[in-house]
């Protein structure tokens, strides 16, 4: 029996030896390649701070590990945004020390007054330009409260200690840039391409009536933090590159077509859903005639069968879409002309089904052909003026603010009162603290974890100062010797549960041991300053805690408040830019309440329900809106007719509704609707009656399409699935979920 000689085996050997490297270098590679670059952008700024004799090295190598991330777009984004932070900061603070630096009571006060709104200004914008907030407040307090002790060196301490903040941001920005950079626009490719596929299997799916409640229900969710993560990426990918930022405006319109395509879709879906669920003739009738035009869509989709994988593909699927919208105008009059000879059609549900077919069909038609323009640098599409709009609650931002104000004004007390020598590291710490937190969904534990890895930085701190220090000489056995304990702190902040810790650690190991050219060793302060690290961390956890904590049900409250509010925004906001508004807007709020609710699943159903009932009807009234704004010169059409009174009668009972959600608005609002419905089709039935037939056959199709968005109103107002439903006197239907397809 022969066997195989060894070497036969050595080629699979190697190949899976390769395979298995190249996993490792997409995954665990990235982590190490990562920590390098920290550690490398770290020495660097130490070395060249020590060079050029700046009095506190160690600012530059902390501020590394403040703007250090894993892409290079975001060190870029987060570089810009704290220099401008930085230098507004350093303004502010001159003048008040100017007025203020023989009055600490009075310095404290303005200090504190300032970090509260420039804190106030994190919460309320999002993504990195917060971050420029924070640092305007913050470095406020790291420039200021130092050198308000020591006046007449306040103007030099002030200007190195921004020469040590900007060298440490070049430094970070060199490395991240230039020693294998990570690209957020890559990314953004695959991010591209999977969420159209996603989106392509998902309109698939349900339309074949695959999707159950769960998979409905994980599916949207999913769409609105890729949605939230999309902008955010977007928005530092700009600065990567003339590439990115080429494609930057095509992009934002990908982002807000996916949403208005994603909201159709679901408006689609759901009248389907009311439809089959009414279980009446006339219903059944709507429903075969519609669902062989739902049958077409899936294999328009797709290439020669298989799903779209590029840019290319995506042309094609364009093209698809384009001439199947052409032919379905003239398919569906077929259709309904058909229907007009039965007695039972139903053919105001028809005409809205078709209606909502026709503009999905154009508004997927659209993302298609904006996803198909990405294969090319420059492109018509990219002139795109629309922009994704955040949104966040004003009072919660406010409140942060105070809260950070009150915090480092009773801090500051207290460091007045004791003359404790580590009172001014107490002090500019909290408001640090608060402010970096105050986006955060739950900062209390944020904080808490920062304190847990300030806490770990002093230990291993002492460890290094006063352990290892005194036995070396020379800057490369600096960096040999501070390596190991860095690497602990960067490899926390790369894993999720041990982020917060990992950037305590990080940022106050810097802060506690890092070098400076003329070392002192003072024990007792290095422990004094440790233990004010950690109790101003604390006291601001407490702070957050105590003072309308973010995680207690009043945030929630206003938040889902906010989201009802888009409605009143479609319906009374200019119309240029009114759906991108209004649609990331909503999305941008759903997004901030399941941040607060993520241990809750009730409480997240139940914001999603009300993002549904928000789309379906605040998408109603801006379809409604532009159809009258289109229509003729003529004084049948005038705003001061009949049924265009009782049409704004409708939009503000509606608007009142979800300010407010209260059965007798329901009842209001309801029957505004259908009084807005009996004026149009009696103006309707004019123009098609012996008085009308001269009527142009374009102004009838727009009055059926106006009746369209009333009946849909309707229909989304006495579904009992909505949370309006309780409204109606009747329990909400929860026994078959939240069927939508937003």
């Amino acid at each position: 029996m022969s066997s195989s000689p060894a070497w036969a085996s050595r080629p699979a050997s190697v190949s899976a030896w390769l395979s298995a490297a190249a996993d490792w270098a997409r995954s665990d590679g990235l982590t190490w390649l990562y920590l390098f670059k920290a550690l490398a952008a770290c020495f660097l700024a130490l070395g060249i701070a020590m060079k050029l004799d700046l009095p506190q090295p160690r600012t530059a190598m902390t501020t590394v590990f403040i703007v250090m991330q894993p892409q290079s777009g975001m060190v870029f984004a987060k570089s810009f945004y704290r220099i401008c932070g930085t230098l507004v900061g350093l303004v502010v603070m001159l003048a008040l020390i100017g007025l203020f630096s023989q009055q600490p009571e009075l310095f404290i006060a303005t200090t504190a007054i300032w970090v509260g709104i420039c804190t106030a200004g994190a919460a309320r914008n999002r993504n990195f330009r917060s971050y420029g907030f924070v640092l305007a407040g913050y470095t406020a307090a790291l420039i200021g409260i130092p050198a308000a002790q020591h006046p007449d060196g306040a103007f030099l301490s002030a200007l190195t200690r921004v020469a040590e903040v900007v060298l440490g941001i070049v430094c970070a920005g060199a490395v991240s840039g230039l020693v294998f950079p990570q690209f957020a626009g890559l990314q953004m490719r695959g991010a591209v391409r999977a969420r159209f596929s996603a989106f392509v299997d998902y309109v698939s799916a349900s339309l074949a009536g695959r999707n159950d409640r769960a998979q409905i229900e994980a599916t949207n969710a999913r769409f609105v933090a890729d949605i939230v993560g999309f902008e955010a990426a977007r928005s530092v990918a700009v600065f990567e590159g003339p590439d990115s930022r080429m494609r930057a405006g095509r992009l934002a319109r990908l982002n807000s077509e996916f949403m208005t395509a994603s909201t159709r879709f679901h408006a689609l879906h759901q009248l389907m859903n009311r439809l089959r669920n009414a279980r009446t003739h006339g219903a059944n009738i709507a429903i075969d005639a519609l669902e062989p035009y739902f049958k077409e869509i899936a294999p328009l989709l797709a290439k020669s069968g298989e799903p779209v994988l590029s840019a290319a593909d995506a042309a094609h699927v364009a093209a698809q879409l384009d001439a199947y919208k052409a032919a379905l105008p003239r398919r569906v009059r077929a259709t309904r002309a058909t229907l007009e000879t039965h007695p039972d059609a139903p053919l105001l549900d028809f005409d809205t089904g078709a209606e909502l077919l026709y503009r999905f069909i154009d508004d997927l038609h659209a993302y298609a052909a904006t996803y198909a323009s990405l294969a090319v640098d420059t492109h018509e599409r990219e002139r795109w003026v629309e922009r994704y709009e955040p949104k966040t609650n004003a009072l919660a931002a406010g409140v942060a603010g105070l809260r950070a104000a009150l915090v480092m004004m009773a801090l500051g007390a207290f460091w007045i009162a004791t003359a404790w020598p580590s009172g001014s590291t107490l002090t500019l710490n909290a408001a640090a603290v608060c402010a970096l937190a105050s986006s955060s969904p739950d900062p209390k534990r944020t904080v808490f974890q920062m304190a847990g890895g300030t806490l770990a930085a002093s230990l291993t701190g002492m460890l290094a100062v006063y352990g290892v220090f005194p036995h070396i000489d020379g800057f490369a056995l600096l960096c040999a010797a501070l390596a190991p304990f860095l690497l602990l702190g960067v490899f926390m902040t790369t894993r999720p549960a041990l982020a917060g810790y990992g950037v305590g650690y990080c940022i106050f190991f810097s802060f506690l041991a890092g070098p400076d050219n003329l070392v002192h060793y003072d024990p007792s302060g290095f422990i004094n300053d440790a233990i004010a690290l950690v109790l101003s961390m604390l006291v601001s956890s407490l702070g957050f805690a105590v003072l309308l904590p973010p995680s207690t049900p009043w945030l929630r409250n206003r938040l889902l408040g906010d989201l009802r509010r888009q409605v009143v925004l479609a319906n009374r906001a200019r119309m240029s830019r009114v759906r991108s508004r209004f649609e990331s807007g909503a999305r941008d709020l759903m997004f901030q309440i399941n941040a607060l609710a993520r241990n809750d699943p009730a409480a997240r159903r139940d914001t999603l329900r009300w993002l549904f009932a928000v789309l379906e009807i605040g998408n109603a009234v801006i379809d409604l809106r532009r159809e009258l704004a289109t229509l003729p010169a003529d004084p049948r059409y005038a705003k001061t007719m009949p049924w265009r009174a009782s049409l704004r009668s409708m939009g503000d009972a509606l608007t009142a509704l979800f300010e407010r959600p209260q059965g007798r608005r329901f009842e209001r609002a309801l029957g505004a609707t259908n009084e807005a419905i009996s004026a149009v089709r009696g103006l309707l039935a004019n123009l098609t009656g012996p008085a009308g037939a001269a009527s142009p056959r374009e102004e009838r199709h727009q009055l059926q399409r106006i009746l369209s968005h009333l009946h849909f109103i309707r229909t989304a107002l006495l579904d009992p699935q909505s949370p309006l439903a309780p409204l109606t006197g009747a329990p909400a239907d929860a026994s078959q979920g939240v069927p939508h397809a937003a």
